[in-house]
């Protein structure tokens, strides 16, 4: 379940990001047709037959370090003895040692930060920033600030295989405070020729230049210290940082975490929407159960060449509309609308949270919608998440469930949740694009 936002503002003695270079760890060869072979997108993006095919392109595909037995994508950490690593960790630890003495993967010898680029398709705005060792703040700080509610035994997963590897094998990403000397030494890195390039599958170009100059990495360290940031990606790798921290605070390295750092705004990430699939639930029952706190209707689905394709055009067509209120359902065949929520939905929402919290979508579905009329708790097997349409609507089919359609917050609201010190549920928030797993690892020993 969501936790209350209530007493999570954080305090007034907030720090600015505190960055600096690391001798990475990357593949040997820079071909970019190879590097799209053994890289992958984040662990949590990463579904079961994702993975299979992700470890069938190549012996050396960076899914079997963050998925070492091809778990589920949550990366909760199956039981294992008291006091030892999970069978699993232990293997992705095994694992990496082997291709590091192989010399698949070789470590740098001089520090370096590297400006990264992501350019989408279609001529979209391409977002910029810098992979850093980023210092993990004190408790009360504001320096790095997440929006998302997590789940422990995720957490305790993913700081299962950081313990057991000791490198952080995929970054996590933050959103920081637009900085004009950040932009500037972005804008100059970004001139020279990338030291690492690939395409990925979604047809997004991957640009990254290794920079060791010490006045470029003292004037990014100097511009970043002035700026905050929110957790655009990766809430439970860091929480599992901040709690390998605390269980061996003598460890090298581990007072930092690998992160992309890119500007909240121009020339940083976009929201996209996350949607929910409640499996065994009929769309009739759902329906019915929503009436109770919603006007609900039916939407047309014009003619397409498949149920499918009908079904996601009618969906983009409601999501371009000028922001509304309101939610989408659908068992893959059918679509309803569901909008004016009643006073009773509403009333689910805790009036005592900051008023940035409680004016999202995500939030009232989760607490008036899922939990309220339709009472399914919030847990993984409850409340599944698709990161597509194409993937709601799919699963919902195969799961003989409902398909919760939303828009996405505003980066905005995004942070103003953030500095209000509260938390949206889990996987309110798809930054987008994503950086690419596996082109520079981060040990944690110097």
């Amino acid at each position: 379940m969501p936790s209350s936002p209530a007493d999570r503002r954080p305090s007034d003695h907030a720090t600015g990001l505190e960055v600096r270079p690391f001798r990475a760890l990357t593949y040997a060869s820079p071909d970019p047709a190879h590097l799209a072979r053994v890289s992958s997108p984040a662990y949590d993006l990463v579904t079961t037959d994702g993975r299979e095919r992700l470890a069938g392109s190549d012996p050396h595909n960076i899914v079997r370090l963050i998925l070492p037995q091809g778990d589920a994508p949550g990366g909760a950490a199956p039981p294992a003895a008291a006091g030892a690593p999970p069978s699993w960790a232990t293997q992705a630890a095994q694992t990496l040692r082997a291709w590091q003495d192989e010399g698949i993967l070789v470590r740098d010898e001089a520090p370096a930060v590297w400006a990264y680029e992501l350019q989408p398709p279609d001529g979209e705005a391409a977002t910029a920033g810098w992979l850093a060792a980023v210092s993990i703040p004190a408790p009360g700080s504001s320096a790095v600030l997440p929006h998302e509610d997590t789940f422990p035994e995720a957490v305790e997963g993913r700081r299962a295989l950081l313990a057991a590897t000791r490198t952080d094998l995929e970054p996590i990403v933050l959103a920081h405070d637009v900085d004009p000397d950040v932009a500037a030494l972005t804008d100059h890195a970004l001139q020279a020729a990338p030291t690492l390039e690939l395409l990925d599958d979604d047809g997004v170009r991957h640009r990254l230049w290794r920079v060791t100059e010490p006045p470029v990495i003292t004037g990014l360290a100097d511009a970043l210290r002035r700026t905050g940031a929110v957790i655009a990606d990766g809430h439970h790798r860091f929480a599992a940082a901040r709690a390998h921290q605390r269980i061996d605070p003598g460890c090298t390295g581990c007072d930092a975490v690998l992160a992309l750092v890119t500007p909240m705004g121009p020339g940083g990430l976009r929201v996209a929407a996350i949607h929910r699939v409640l499996p065994d639930l009929d769309l009739d029952d759902a329906a019915a159960a929503a009436a109770r706190g919603f006007a609900v209707s039916g939407v047309p689905v014009p003619a397409g060449p498949s149920d499918e394709a009908a079904l996601i055009d009618a969906v983009r067509t409601w999501s371009s509309r000028p922001k509304g209120s309101g939610y989408l359902i659908s068992d893959g065949r059918r679509l309803l609308h569901l909008d004016d929520p009643a006073p009773s939905v509403r009333a689910r929402v805790p009036s005592e949270a900051p008023d940035a919290w409680r004016r999202l979508d995500v939030v009232l579905a989760h607490r008036g919608l899922i939990e309220g009329l339709w009472g399914r708790p919030d847990r993984p097997d409850s409340v599944l998440i698709a990161h597509t349409v194409e993937e709601a609507l799919r699963t919902a089919t195969e799961r003989a469930g409902v398909a919760l359609l939303l828009r996405p917050p505003s980066p905005a609201d995004v942070a103003a949740v953030a500095r209000a010190g509260a938390r949206m549920p889990r996987k309110s928030t798809l930054f987008v694009p994503k950086p690419r797993t596996g082109l520079v690892l981060r040990p944690l020993a110097d």
